[in-house]
């Protein structure tokens, strides 16, 4: 229509197996104008990588089936998903998680609890 201005809402996959860190992390991210998709587990997060290209990917690194830092390899490797920035999310802030979690593949870092506004400032910076 004429006039009609189209805004493309920024489509962010969250990968997170807990499902209340999940659930309250998606009704933050949305009050944010984020559209968020979800995966539970690294091979689903894989898959939706895939089929959903998502701007972004919030990767938690404890997860089920398979870990966020091998799902995230996996990611980069693929070329058709490669160049999707991944953010590494972990309660386990330990000295070289950051380090491991940047050779695994991922652009950035942060931890949990998750400061929503630390957390939008690293997105913004990779969209």
């Amino acid at each position: 229509m004429p006039g009609e201005i189209n805004i493309t809402m920024i489509k962010i996959l969250l990968v997170e197996d807990n499902e209340m860190n999940r659930e309250m992390l998606t009704r933050r991210l949305e009050k944010q104008n984020f559209e968020v998709v979800t995966a539970d587990d690294g091979q689903q997060a894989i898959e939706l990588a895939e089929t959903v290209s998502p701007d972004l990917i919030l990767m938690d690194m404890s997860l089920p089936i398979m870990d966020g830092w091998e799902a995230t390899r996996q990611i980069k490797a693929n070329p058709e998903t490669a160049k999707i920035p991944v953010i590494a999310l972990t309660a386990h802030a330990m000295t070289g998680d950051r380090k491991k979690a940047l050779e695994a593949g991922c652009d950035e870092y942060d931890t949990k609890p998750v400061d929503l506004d630390r957390l939008t400032k690293k997105i913004n910076s990779l969209l």
